[in-house]
């Protein structure tokens, strides 16, 4: 059996660390190294790991000053020995049988990495996206060129580093750019870059934890990182990946033109207007280029329009057309399958 390698850090996680690592330990896969980052976390979290190494020979434990959840997996990664690695959020957890199920697609298809498909979880709730693919279809394998391509779209292949089984000589010289949210997004295009093999399977393996108190949850400027990891990212596309620039421009501008509202929606984080007249300055600089990208695409080319007038104009706009939606009922809303608990 081929060694995994789980890399776990762990910051203020008290309430959840038991649900994470038990789903772990307890995998039906039995050749893991466990590795738990304690990135210098005020509660139990430090103490509850070390438990664990003391029960279980697999486990490793590193205690570290915080650094953030990069620094945290970068700490991790050193002391990797595995053939395979999978990182996971120390919120979330696994079902019994993913890095079982996940190690035989990647021995079957001869794959660089493997993509599961994931649950979004809530307390009394799971959502899974049934739009593209059920659980029970069969897997898709992508090239270097049609993994890319499905990155940039971010639809189906998400930026998510946790929930793909990666061979660790793919990752294990490409360290998380430190100090920054989203740092997925800084890293995937990297590794996408490097494969030659990848697979996505449709069953459920992973639970992505949402809780109120996330980062994703609790807005502010900082947020903004997104943005500039897409623009890392572009720069990256246009040199290696240049019929992908129009993809890439367009997922850019949705970005922005949404963390436009979602900083007016936080008033007080931006109360001189500072990054909104930043995005907005933006989108008004590079017009030509995203009206090249969505000139196809009538509603988002009346967006970029009236946005470029005024962000104002563009979300009255918005609000009529989902008004009017509402009223006829012409569309259909897409909903995620829910499962309650």
């Amino acid at each position: 059996m081929d060694k995994v390698s789980m890399v776990i850090p762990i910051y203020k996680v008290e309430k959840y660390i038991h649900r994470c690592v038990k789903s772990v330990l307890g995998q039906t896969y039995t050749n893991l190294e466990v590795i738990l980052v304690n990135d210098g976390s005020p509660d139990q979290c430090g103490k509850i790991a070390d438990e664990y190494q003391k029960k279980d020979p697999r486990v490793k434990v590193i205690h570290k000053e915080n650094g953030g959840l990069s620094d945290a997996r970068n700490a991790g990664m050193k002391l990797v020995t595995g053939d395979y690695t999978l990182f996971v959020d120390s919120d979330d957890w696994l079902d019994t049988n993913m890095v079982k199920v996940l190690v035989n697609y990647m021995l079957k298809y001869k794959a660089d990495a493997v993509q599961a498909a994931f649950f979004y979880a809530h307390d009394d709730h799971l959502l899974y996206d049934n739009r593209y693919y059920a659980e029970d279809d069969p897997p898709i394998l992508f090239n270097r060129n049609s993994l890319m391509k499905e990155l940039v779209i971010n639809e189906k292949v998400k930026n998510f580093a946790w929930g793909k089984l990666f061979k660790t000589s793919m990752i294990n010289d490409l360290p998380f750019k430190k100090g920054v949210l989203f740092e997925d997004v800084f890293w995937t295009h990297l590794v996408m870059d490097r494969i030659q093999r990848y697979v996505m399977i449709h069953q459920p393996l992973y639970y992505y934890y949402q809780r109120e108190d996330s980062i994703v949850s609790s807005y502010s400027p900082k947020n903004l990182d997104i943005i500039k990891g897409l623009k890392e990212r572009h720069e990256f596309i246009e040199k290696k990946y240049s019929d992908l620039k129009l993809e890439s421009y367009k997922l850019l501008l949705k970005t922005s033109i949404i963390h436009y509202w979602l900083l007016m929606m936080n008033n007080s984080k931006d109360k001189d207007k500072y990054f909104r007249k930043m995005i907005h300055g933006d989108v008004k600089l590079n017009y030509s280029h995203f009206f090249e990208a969505v000139k196809e695409d009538k509603d988002l080319r009346y967006q970029l329009f009236l946005f470029s007038i005024h962000p104002n104009v563009n979300m009255l706009y918005v609000l009529l057309k989902k008004a009017a939606e509402k009223y006829i009922k012409r569309t259909k809303q897409l909903q995620l399958k829910k499962i309650d608990l």
